[in-house]
C-alpha cells in the first residue's frame, strides 16, 4: 500500500522466494499492480485505498500549520493523529478487504507493508506469522503509543486484546540495513537484514546521455521522491491533505537550489512534477524519472526528501545525502543522516540554504569517507536469497 516505492521494497524478496518455487500472492491497489506486473507472483488488487491526510484531519484535533511555523515541529505534531488512524480505519478497512483472500489463498506467512496494520490482524485470525519489510513506519512507530488503539480494533474484528505492544512484531522484523546503522526509533536493532540489490526494476539501465555528462565536475542528484508527485493533484484542491506539503514548491526549492550549483553537474528528477516557469541552466539536467539505485553508484551528493528507500539506496551505494524532509519519517531519518555523520539535515528550507548544504558536504571529506564504511557495513549482510530459509524456519517451528 502507499506509493510504488513501497512495492518496490517488496521485490527483491518476493523475487527470491519465488525463485525458491515458493507460492507469492500479492494483495495491492491499482495503483501499485503494475510494479509487480514483470515478476512471477499473483497479484490481486483488493487492497482499499490509503487515506493519510484523511486520518490525520479526523484525529488532530485542528490547528493548522502557521506560515512561519517549524515544519518539523508541526509535522511530527501530526502523526499521533496519523498513527491513530492507521490502527484504526486502516487497519479495519485492510483486514476486511484482505481476510477473505487470505481465507481462499491460506498463506503460510504474511509479509506486509510496514503501514498495514491490517495485515497484522489477518495473521492473528489465520495463525500464521506476518513480518513488515522494510518500510520507514515501522522505524518510526511506537508499539507501545498504538497498543490501545489497535485492540480496539482487534475487539472490533473479534480477535482477542494482547498486553504486549511488541505483539505487533511477534516473529521481528526484515530489514536491509545492519544494527549499526538501524534508522529504528523503538525498536531493539536486531531485525532479520539482509543485501538490498542496486538492481530492482528488471533491465534497468541509465539513458546513454548520462556517459555524457563529464567527470571533471562533482555530480549532484536531486529527487522529490515517489509520494508527494502522487499527492499534488489532492494538495492543489481547495482543502489540501494537511499531512503532505505542496509537491510543487519542494520541487521549486530544489529546482532553484540546484540552479545555483553552476560548478557542479546536476540531474533533477521530477516525478512529473512541474520544475517552475523558464528553462534549466545548461549544468542542470532535468529528467521526469531515472533509475535512481543506479545513478546513485555514480553521485557525489544526493538531495533527497529523506524517504527510507532513498536513504537505504544512499547507503549502499556510499553516497552522501542532503536531506530536505517533508513529513512523516523523512524528519527522523534526515536526524539520523546526520546523526551518523552521512550528510546534513537541511534546516535553511531556502533556495540559498539547500544550495549552502550542498557545497558544505561536498566539502567534507569525513562525510565521504564515512560514507564508505557505511557501504562496507551494508555489504556484510547476507543476500537477500537467504531470507528464504530463514523464513521458511519461522514457518516450520
Amino acid at each position: 500500500m502507499g506509493s510504488p516505492s513501497h512495492g518496490r521494497a517488496q521485490l527483491p524478496l518476493l523475487r527470491a522466494l519465488a525463485a525458491a518455487g515458493h507460492e507469492v500472492l500479492v494483495v495491492t491497489d491499482e495503483v501499485l499492480a503494475p510494479v509487480f506486473r514483470e515478476d512471477d507472483v499473483r497479484v490481486v488488487t483488493r487492497m482499499p485505498a490509503l487515506d493519510p491526510g484523511g486520518w490525520v484531519e479526523r484525529y488532530r484535533g485542528g490547528g493548522g500549520q502557521p506560515p512561519d511555523g517549524d515544519p518539523e515541529v508541526f509535522q511530527r505534531g501530526l502523526m499521533p493523529a496519523l498513527f491513530r488512524g492507521m490502527t484504526r480505519e486502516g487497519a479495519a478497512d485492510s483486514y476486511a478487504a484482505v481476510l477473505p483472500v487470505a481465507e481462499e489463498f491460506r498463506p503460510d506467512l504474511i509479509l506486509r507493508d510496514g503501514m498495514d496494520l491490517g495485515a497484522c490482524l489477518v495473521g492473528e485470525r489465520l495463525g500464521v506469522p506476518q513480518l513488515p519489510t522494510p518500510s520507514g513506519t515501522t522505524n518510526v512507530l511506537n508499539p507501545a503509543k498504538i497498543l490501545g488503539p489497535l485492540n480496539a480494533t482487534r475487539e472490533e474484528v473479534g480477535l482477542p486484546v494482547r498486553d504486549d505492544p511488541l505483539s505487533l512484531l511477534p516473529y521481528g522484523r526484515i530489514d536491509h540495513v545492519p544494527p549499526a546503522l538501524s534508522f529504528a526509533r523503538y525498536l531493539e536493532p536486531s531485525p532479520l537484514a539482509y543485501r538490498q540489490t542496486v538492481d530492482v526494476a528488471r533491465g534497468a539501465a541509465l539513458p546513454a546521455w548520462v556517459a555524457e555528462l563529464g567527470s571533471d565536475r562533482p555530480l549532484v542528484f536531486a529527487a522529490l521522491g515517489t509520494v508527494l508527485p502522487a499527492t499534488c493533484e489532492r494538495a492543489s484542491s481547495p482543502a489540501p491533505p494537511v499531512l503532505f506539503p505542496d509537491a510543487r514548491e519542494t520541487l521549486r526549492t530544489m529546482a532553484e537550489a540546484v540552479a545555483r550549483l553552476d560548478d557542479c553537474v546536476v540531474v533533477l528528477a521530477t516525478g512529473g512534477v512541474d520544475a517552475g516557469p523558464g528553462e534549466p541552466p545548461p549544468h542542470v539536467h532535468v529528467v521526469e524519472r531515472i533509475p535512481q539505485p543506479l545513478l546513485l553508484e555514480a553521485v557525489d551528493v544526493f538531495l533527497t526528501h529523506g524517504g527510507f528507500n532513498s536513504v537505504r539506496e544512499s547507503l549502499r551505494t556510499a553516497t552522501p545525502m542532503v536531506v530536505l524532509p517533508q513529513f512523516a519519517d523523512q524528519y527522523p531519518n534526515a536526524r539520523r543522516v546526520e546523526e551518523l555523520g552521512l550528510g546534513r539535515c537541511v534546516t535553511t528550507r531556502t533556495p540559498e540554504g539547500v544550495a549552502a548544504d550542498c557545497r558544505a558536504v561536498l566539502a567534507d571529506r569525513r562525510i565521504a569517507a564515512r560514507a564508505r564504511r557505511a557501504r562496507l557495513a551494508m555489504l556484510t549482510l547476507p543476500p537477500v536469497e537467504n531470507a528464504v530459509a530463514d523464513l521458511v524456519k519461522i514457518v516450520t517451528g
